[in-house]
């Protein structure tokens, strides 16, 4: 018997539209890719994340010549929130962007690798992240938990 899986999400027109503080997480992300290290894709991404306290931690794209070494703007951003704020600290919203070698805003989404782990952060603190995602055009997708953008993840329950 097949079966469909779905997402659903919210499309903005314009950073304009959303919320003072999803405005201002993206911006943060936006921000954070001058610290991007990207010297072989040439393709600087920023994340944020928005703690439940209201805190903000950033992180950018690192790129290393042996390529796995290297590490996502989202996962050092996830990853600096619990190292600075604790494993325990909820994260209620996460935000993507891109930016090309010629400097101009493009579609960013997480990969993969980042996905399993928004997910397991989101099992783990039993609270939805919110994703918001640039999009060329300067739209912004925006999906009301992590873990839909990753249906059949990987679980400690499987391991």
């Amino acid at each position: 018997m097949d079966k469909t899986l779905t997402i659903s999400y919210c499309e903005y027109g314009s950073v304009d539209e959303l919320s003072a503080a999803d405005r201002e997480l993206l911006l943060r992300a936006m921000e954070s890719t001058t610290g991007s290290y990207s010297p072989y894709s040439h393709f600087a991404v920023g994340a944020a994340v928005r703690m439940a306290d209201g805190n903000i931690v950033t992180g950018s794209n690192q790129e290393n010549v042996a390529y796995p070494s290297g590490l996502c703007a989202e996962r050092v951003a996830l990853f600096a929130a619990s190292a600075q704020h604790g494993p325990d600290s909820e994260i209620i919203a996460l935000a993507v962007v891109g930016r090309n070698a010629e400097g101009h805003w493009v579609e960013a989404s997480p990969c993969g690798a980042c996905r399993q782990v928004m997910a397991e952060i989101e099992g783990r603190q039993k609270q939805n992240m919110r994703v918001l995602m640039y999009l060329d055009g300067g739209k912004i997708r925006v999906v009301k938990s992590a873990s839909s953008l990753l249906p059949l993840a990987f679980t400690a329950q499987l391991g």
